[in-house]
């Protein structure tokens, strides 16, 4: 199936620093698009993939795992660190999930981690209900366009495919366990107000993680798309400034400066 517009998979070649960034369930990359030529404009080299089964249909997502949408950020990760001297990772709601994976699992890559409302499980009774429900119904209402901005939408499925959201269970279960092994430098966004991932997941993942040097920074006037909603400046601000402190130098000349 071809690419929806506007979904397609985005990639800069800026300086030797880098940013991975993943986008979340159902979702696609035009919620982190501004995000990433955001700092692409600063000189940073980005990469944000398309996560297998997204970008499409939700029935193509229905024959995809979490193995595959992880699989898709290892990769990119292992490209960004041949090119680059220090990769950052970052990602919203499940894609956060992703990028606190991908630290645990390459302490030695991985220089950061940005995450904004991170995903850390599957909540209500139907969580539980997943593994038979999925055999039975197909799908579930949309989880996408939680934005508080009037006129602001987000490029997801309308549906969530029940194989998908078991799977995604699955890996956040097993994520849990790994948080940690997660000791780099984090920083943590949360909306006050989400209607999709609660606060306590934040709370999870920072009581998980074994970093020493975390800033959580309460975003009062986004819903959980926060990156296409009325702080995403501020969201790229603070983590330009994060990246900048971490990797103050950009060694390729004509780049700009981090920070």
């Amino acid at each position: 199936m071809p690419v929806l517009p506007g979904a397609e998979p985005y990639r800069h070649e800026g300086g030797e620093v880098g940013v991975l960034l993943c986008h979340g369930f159902t979702g696609s990359p035009q919620s982190l698009r501004p995000w990433a030529e955001h700092h692409a404009a600063r000189g940073l080299t980005v990469s944000l993939p398309l996560l297998p089964g997204h970008g499409t249909r939700w029935e193509d997502m229905q024959l995809t795992t979490w193995q595959d949408w992880y699989a898709e950020v290892d990769r990119e990760l292992r490209v960004l660190t041949e090119r680059c001297s220090r990769v950052f990772v970052a990602g919203l709601s499940m894609g956060g999930a992703l990028a606190l994976r991908l630290a645990a699992r390459h302490s030695g890559r991985v220089a950061g981690v940005v995450v904004v409302n991170p995903a850390n499980r599957v909540h209500g009774l139907s969580a539980y209900a997943l593994p038979v429900a999925r055999h039975l119904v197909r799908t579930a209402k949309g989880i996408a366009s939680d934005i508080a901005e009037p006129g602001v939408a987000e490029l997801g499925y309308d549906r969530v495919p029940l194989h998908a959201a078991h799977s995604l269970r699955m890996f956040l279960r097993r994520l849990d366990g790994e948080l940690p092994q997660v000791t780099q430098p984090l920083l943590l966004l949360r909306s006050a107000q989400d209607h999709v991932v609660p606060a306590a997941d934040s709370a999870r993942v920072l009581s998980r993680v074994s970093s020493t040097d975390v800033t959580e920074i309460v975003l009062e006037h986004s819903y959980h798309v926060a990156t296409l909603d009325k702080d995403a400046d501020r969201v790229f601000e603070e983590s330009l400034a994060f990246i900048g402190r971490l990797a103050p130098v950009v060694g390729k000349e004509g780049t700009a400066a981090v920070g």
